[in-house]
């Protein structure tokens, strides 16, 4: 194998050996923990192995020392490979001229069709600007013994979802468990409630600050949010919690639902009975969009072997690549012809994707950071207090206005 891995953070300061002669392909990788090394090892191994007439040379880096180092690499000398992030994340570095369009290689390999449930993330203007290699769901997990014992179904509609909440309430079970102390997880119920009230396209162009927060639109997506909120329905004094320890209620049998991302799934005790379901739909005009966290493959608007780079972009998404990528990360294949690993979870939610009609990545990678800041400090406040929505509102557009200006 001719791969060589050459870098971690600390050695950034003696990076810059990213330019090289025709036939190496330079990459740089933030997949530096264990699985995620292995993973990509053996996929960029295989491609050496297809491509004779390609070296790879390898620089890795940490998570942090990652973040920091590429803004000043892609504006200096560039590798021809970057793995970044789908949504406002890679719009940032698109929106500076920074990757290089590759709507050939979409077109060159029927990405469209293959790739569709995350085409939108990855486009700028009509434009695409990367691959997506991996990405995750979220849903709505839940303990099935409550389920079964109160002799409830999978929601696929609002009503039906208000419907188990009042009857998970009336049984003596906090109907939602959730923890706000790190903002975050508000942001994925904003999310899903927007989606589904909203669209995708409505979505995009907030997270974009095309759309005013104080727009009718926008109070919607609070008002179905305060239903569950008057209602009841949420683990109480949630602020004091982080996402980890509004695990418990679930896992203990006090609490019937967790709105959260694939990784809770580790915690679930062997042999316990957990399932998962789609977030249900409110408004049937709208279609079933989801949140989709998308790591991703770019290249540099100047690099210098590009006609290599996009050689590796089009093996990266071929089907069978993707399934051996995502079986050694545990997560899941954006190729809708991929195949997931031997795990419930993991398979839902690639039927569940594949068939969605697009994806967002979450609020903190689809808007701007100082956004998501505030926006999700609004979320959490408006969960405590929901009568404080105009002035949330107000502060959301105050900051909408000097961020996107």
């Amino acid at each position: 194998m001719k791969l060589k891995t050459l870098l971690t953070a600390s050695a950034i300061g003696a990076l810059f050996m990213t330019q090289a002669s025709a036939g190496t392909l330079v990459i740089n990788s933030n997949q530096s923990d264990p699985a995620p090394k292995a993973a990509w090892g053996e996929i960029i191994a295989d491609f050496e192995a297809a491509n004779p007439d390609i070296e790879v040379r390898l620089n890795e880096y940490d998570h942090e020392g990652y973040k920091s180092a590429i803004r000043n690499w892609l504006v200096t000398s560039p590798p021809d490979i970057v793995f970044w992030f789908a949504g406002n994340r890679m719009k940032y570095f698109v929106d500076r001229g920074l990757f290089e369009p590759v709507s050939d290689v979409w077109a060159d390999n029927n990405m469209d069709r293959t790739f569709a449930s995350t085409r939108a993330s990855m486009s700028v203007e009509g434009e695409q600007y990367g691959v997506p290699a991996t990405y995750y769901q979220w849903g709505i997990y839940y303990n099935a013994d409550i389920f079964d014992e109160l002799g409830l179904s999978e929601p696929t509609t609002w009503d039906e979802f208000m419907n188990v909440n009042q009857t998970l309430k009336d049984n003596g079970y906090t109907p939602i468990t959730i923890g706000t102390k790190f903002l975050w997880t508000a942001a994925g119920w904003f999310d899903y409630l927007n989606l589904r009230t909203n669209g995708l396209d409505f979505h995009i162009d907030l997270m974009d600050g095309k759309i005013p927060y104080t727009d009718e639109r926008v109070r919607a997506t609070f008002e179905n949010w305060r239903q569950l909120i008057d209602a009841g329905y949420f683990l109480e004094n949630h602020a004091s919690y982080s996402w980890q320890e509004a695990q418990a209620p679930l896992l203990n049998g006090e609490a019937g639902m967790y709105l959260m991302g694939n990784f809770l799934t580790p915690s679930f005790p062997e042999g316990s009975n957990f399932d998962f379901f789609q977030f249900p739909q409110i408004d049937p005009s709208v279609g079933m969009f989801e949140d989709a966290p998308t790591d991703t493959v770019h290249i540099p608007a100047r690099a210098s072997n590009k006609e290599d780079a996009k050689r590796f972009l089009a093996y990266v998404a071929q089907a069978d690549v993707q399934t051996k990528l995502n079986l050694g990360l545990n997560q899941l294949p954006p190729n809708a012809n991929a195949e997931a690993g031997d795990n419930t979870f993991l398979q839902q939610g690639l039927d569940m994707l594949s068939e969605a009609d697009g994806t967002a990545q979450f609020y903190d990678r689809d808007t701007d950071p100082a956004m998501a800041a505030e926006g999700m400090k609004g979320f959490q406040e408006f969960m405590v207090n929901p009568d404080r929505l105009d002035a949330i509102l107000t502060n959301l557009e105050r900051v909408r206005q000097r961020v996107f200006r």
